[in-house]
């Protein structure tokens, strides 16, 4: 590890950057929506960097058990914190005030088809995003770390 290695770096993302300093600001997700839904705020570490990452994902929660959808609004490739999961699965997740350590891992089959059409439910546009890549957009539960 660097002496970097708990650096933040904010999101190269307007958007992004925008709704994670407005949650930090606030001290709770629900200081922002997208087109009117619930986010929550998933921090990680960068895969190549290795400083803080945060990014708001839109909300899909059972149980305690979350789903990271992985959509990038249909691009032809996966979102870049896809990667960071994918290197370290451990994350921190903030839905409201509350914010709890979790591992997050990818999902496929039985599993996948369950939580899609529950994140479908959660965020309507998740659909027409499938209809314009060709790669199955990837699906990831966040399981609480007990």
């Amino acid at each position: 590890m660097t002496t970097n290695s708990d650096e933040y770096a904010p999101s190269t993302s307007d958007w992004v950057r925008e709704q994670v300093e407005k949650v930090t600001e606030a001290g709770t997700t629900d200081a922002v929506d997208i087109i009117g839904l619930k986010v929550v705020l998933m921090t990680m570490r960068g895969a190549k960097s290795g400083k803080i990452r945060k990014v708001p994902v839109m909300r899909v929660e059972k149980d305690g058990v979350y789903a990271a959808v992985a959509s990038l609004g249909g691009a032809p490739k996966n979102p870049v914190w896809y990667y960071n999961l994918k290197a370290d699965p451990k994350v921190s997740l903030q839905d409201g005030e509350v914010t709890k350590e979790y591992v997050a891992r990818e999902i496929e089959g039985d599993e996948y088809d369950e939580w899609w059409q529950r994140s479908v439910a959660a965020y309507p546009p998740y659909a027409e995003y499938q209809t314009k890549t060709t790669r199955k957009i990837p699906l990831f539960l966040l399981d609480p770390v007990n």
